[in-house]
């Protein structure tokens, strides 16, 4: 696993917030229930359209639930960035107990840092990541640029009660003394910059809290043959 020291105030809030026990309670959860709603609305989708072989760059992944279940659906290899030490190791340890752990290259850090060292894949995903990140832009425009064909994201919807919800919980975690924050950041904006790299949404689905969008590259589109 590839490590680099991140020294801002949201990374560290990151590492004390998504600690070891955060972590346990959701790889129990993900091995009682498996992936929660929102992600299996993103893994089946991706699975429906054919993963076999492909690669996959999964950005702030937790315990590794995509990873996990594309794996297991014929998915040749993964590069997984997590800010979380915490959720890298038991991402680790799961891809261990499940026996696919030689298919899984780890990275420990901040992605926008950390991108230049990062590979293309085939598929990009970041769920419930852009929330976390104060430069939703430089996020994304950095993970596009890693996307060959998908690109995948979950994220909160931008309506008043959700920025109401956000602003609670960030003034929670600050009476804790915690450096995390949350996030809503426009969904105008971000389709905005997810267009001008010529992707095109090819998949939407909604809950309550959640938006789950899939793009596709445009010339892979017009690739495919006519039906």
């Amino acid at each position: 696993m590839v490590c680099y020291m991140m020294s801002c105030p949201q990374c560290n809030g990151i590492e004390t917030t998504f600690n070891h026990k955060s972590a346990l309670k959701e790889l129990k959860n993900y091995h009682k229930k498996g992936p929660n709603k929102s992600t299996r609305f993103l893994i089946n989708y991706l699975v429906s359209k054919g993963i076999e072989d492909k690669t996959l760059l999964d950005i702030g992944g937790g315990v590794g639930a995509i990873q996990h279940e594309l794996i297991k659906n014929g998915l040749a290899s993964v590069v997984s960035v997590e800010a979380s030490k915490a959720y890298s190791e038991a991402s680790k340890d799961e891809a261990k107990h499940q026996g696919h752990a030689d298919k899984i290259n780890y990275f420990h850090g901040d992605f926008v840092d950390l991108s230049p060292e990062i590979p293309m894949t085939d598929v990009v995903t970041l769920d419930r990541v852009i929330c976390c990140y104060v430069n939703m832009e430089k996020l994304v425009n950095s993970s596009l640029n890693h996307a060959r064909d998908y690109y995948a994201v979950i994220y909160p919807h931008d309506k008043w009660w959700m920025k109401l919800g956000i602003t609670v919980g960030n003034f929670l975690q600050w009476l804790k003394r915690s450096k995390y924050r949350g996030f809503i950041h426009s969904k105008k904006e971000f389709h905005r910059v997810v267009e001008a790299h010529n992707f095109k949404r090819c998949f939407f689905q909604k809950t309550m809290f959640w938006r789950i969008e899939i793009f596709q590259r445009m010339q892979k589109i017009n690739d495919q043959p006519n039906s």
